[in-house]
């Protein structure tokens, strides 16, 4: 019996003590001061501070050439490449020759551009059942820098103002790329020219194609 009351004596006093430190706790809890400092990503609080650059590259299909009309084709079919005479009409041994110039918008930044082996163009109607004609056409492209481009044209043509970046077929891509400065700063023309070979098959007659090619680009930063 008195060990029992012990326990419960000492139980109460347990209880008793834990009561008084949470007493003594919450009577020394104190309040204090508070600040708080804030920065931003902006200028001078009043516009955004981080952003992203520009990066656009635009074509020029002029022929000839005029340093206006700068558009902005990013999809297949793109701009049509203005080939000349004959284009529709072509016998063994015939070339057609058509110009494009690309250069950077003016807030873009530089580029290195790779002209890619041709696809059919998107949205046309062809004759060309087999692939026959596709396969058979010969491309050659040239390309060379500077505000005036060489000549371009049948008669005109030669290939000494030029470098050449392809020679063989529509599937094949250029093999080395080509810089554009940023911000407008330079100009690459491109003369691209098929032709029909001399041991074309009569079997081509009537036959029609449309390629498309992309100059795919990517930014350089400066």
């Amino acid at each position: 019996m008195a060990t029992q009351q012990s326990r419960k004596m000492r139980k109460i006093a347990a209880v008793a003590a834990g009561a008084l430190v949470v007493g003594v706790g919450a009577s020394f809890t104190l309040a204090s001061w508070t600040d708080s400092e804030w920065v931003s990503g902006s200028v001078d609080g009043e516009t955004p501070g981080v952003g992203t650059s520009d990066f656009e590259v635009q074509q020029n299909t002029s022929s000839p050439y005029a340093d206006t009309g700068w558009t902005d084709e990013e999809e297949n079919p793109g701009g049509a490449l203005l080939f000349s005479a004959g284009a529709l009409s072509l016998t063994p041994g015939d070339s057609i020759y058509a110009p494009v110039a690309l250069q950077t918008t003016e807030d873009s930044l530089a580029a290195t551009v790779n002209l890619q082996g041709a696809v059919a163009s998107a949205g046309i109607t062809i004759d060309d059942p087999d692939g026959a004609l596709w396969a058979a056409i010969d491309v050659d492209v040239y390309t060379a820098a500077g505000a005036t481009p060489p000549a371009c044209t049948p008669a005109d043509f030669d290939a000494a103002d030029w470098t050449a970046i392809l020679t063989g077929g529509l599937d094949d891509a250029a093999t080395a790329p080509q810089d554009l400065a940023a911000e407008s700063g330079s100009t690459q023309h491109y003369c691209f020219v098929l032709t029909l070979p001399d041991d074309a098959a009569d079997t081509l007659q009537g036959l029609t194609i449309a390629p498309a090619w992309e100059f795919a680009s990517e930014s350089v930063d400066a």
